[in-house]
């Protein structure tokens, strides 16, 4: 069902591009009947960009640039290139935690890093929610250490993987996520991340600046295109105080679908607004499924007609469960058993 749910994104996301197709054509026959109402050579003001995000350049620091190492890290980088080649090719995990761990040493059990010429200006934890993905994760890792690296954060992952017969619960998971990663350390914030999601752009900064913020905003396989203006899916992050403050995601939703909308609204309901990275710097390509993807959750309009009222019993206040950790070279693992038991919901 998941797949029915990606067209219909797919088929508004080229909806809105064949609109923006129109406004340009509509600009240019504008452009062209000024231009010739005035064509005696009056002179004409008109502004005739367009564009509704034209943003200036954002500076990022020459090559050669240097800083101490008692200073905090830049955040726009002379290594921060901008758009990357992605490898989707598939990989074993051994070979990429060896070769990862080759190149830089630094990186400790757990998926530990921090950089060493500079002070990390934001403490990161990376929340993957996991289930049956066991060729996607590796993909995910090979790409994403070496940007974060390049971004000087200090960082680290950690995959929550659902066990049991449940349908997969994607939000549970990453509060499940959020609050063991803080008993491993006080992190600044936290990035909500889909294992099969990966960054086209590594300007996309993954520090904790303006956030509340939705990181993927453009994806190949919606052509590219914000499928609805809350759309808040794929990669998104928050503070670790604005996550406590909303009560962190809910944990009703079983199977696909809702979840992200229902964040969006408990942001918004906490006066938090959210940003996006300009231009091409949103852009991620997916990872391709080589298997039937999640059942999608019918349920999920019911109780998001009640985000509001349910956002004070439903979330990081009402959760239990019995965590197995492990730590690996690149991640730490946390698998959980979920059931609708372990998070009950009070009358609202």
């Amino acid at each position: 069902m998941s797949t029915v749910n990606e067209y219909v994104f797919m088929v508004q996301a080229r909806g809105i591009q064949i609109r923006e197709n129109v406004k340009n054509i509509g600009a240019q026959v504008l452009e062209q009947v000024v231009r010739g109402t005035y064509s005696n050579g009056t002179d004409y003001s008109y502004d005739f960009n367009m564009s509704d995000s034209d943003a200036p350049p954002t500076t990022y620091l020459p090559e050669g640039f240097t800083y101490l190492s008692s200073q905090l890290c830049p955040e726009r980088l002379p290594s921060m290139t901008g758009r990357l080649e992605v490898n989707m090719s598939e990989v074993s995990l051994e070979d990429v935690e060896r070769s990862l761990l080759e190149v830089q040493p630094g990186i400790t059990m757990g998926g530990y890093w921090k950089p060493q010429d500079c002070l990390p200006r934001w403490k990161v934890a990376i929340l993957v929610p996991f289930r049956n993905r066991h060729e996607h994760l590796p993909i995910l890792l090979r790409h994403l250490v070496p940007v974060l690296q390049k971004q000087r954060l200090q960082f680290a992952f950690y995959v929550i993987e659902q066990g049991g017969t449940e349908p997969f619960n994607r939000a549970m998971l990453f509060n499940v996520g959020y609050k063991e990663a803080m008993k491993d350390f006080d992190w600044d914030c936290l990035i909500f991340h889909d294992v099969d999601h990966l960054m086209e752009n590594d300007r996309n900064y993954y520090g904790c600046t303006g956030m509340p913020r939705h990181f993927a905003v453009h994806l190949d396989k919606y052509s590219y295109m914000l499928p609805y203006n809350e759309f808040f899916g794929g990669v998104s992050g928050l503070m670790v105080k604005q996550f406590k403050k909303i009560n962190g995601f809910p944990n009703a939703f079983w199977g696909w679908g809702g979840e992200d909308d229902d964040l969006w609204n408990r942001v918004h309901y906490a006066n938090y607004t959210v940003s996006r990275p300009q231009g091409d710097q949103g852009r991620y390509k997916s990872i391709p499924h080589h298997h039937r993807g999640e059942v999608q959750f019918l349920g999920r309009y019911s109780l998001l007609r009640h985000s509001k009222e349910r956002q004070k019993v439903d979330g990081l206040n009402n959760l239990n469960y019995s965590p197995l950790v492990s730590r690996r070279p690149l991640y730490t693992n946390i698998t959980v058993s979920l059931s609708r038991k372990l998070a009950p919901v009070a009358d609202y």
